[in-house]
């Protein structure tokens, strides 16, 4: 396993331990919601279903199809909030 690799799993796994990963999400949902993002991409999932026509589309597509503009339509300030929220833990949490 790769160094990164493993500090990624570390760090995941003392946020799993901690609950401090259920509170990210949490957040994140209510941010995602207030932000309107939710609301976006559900008319872009209704789009491409429109455009491709109901029985051409699986989950798979419109998985793989919305996606990308799902992550681009995350707003850079809960972006930014959910980074400083887990450096915070980390400054808190050092001996991973």
């Amino acid at each position: 396993m790769s160094k990164d690799y493993q500090l990624k799993a570390s760090i995941n796994q003392k946020l799993i331990e901690m609950g401090e990963r259920e509170r990210l999400k949490e957040l994140l949902r209510a941010k995602l919601v207030e932000s309107g993002w939710k609301d976006q991409l559900k008319a872009h999932c209704k789009d491409v279903v429109r455009e491709k026509g109901l029985e051409h589309v699986t989950v798979e597509d419109l998985v793989t199809e919305v996606t990308p503009k799902g992550r681009a339509l995350v707003p850079d300030n809960v972006k930014k909030e959910l980074l400083q929220r887990i450096r915070a833990f980390l400054a808190q949490h050092t001996a991973l």
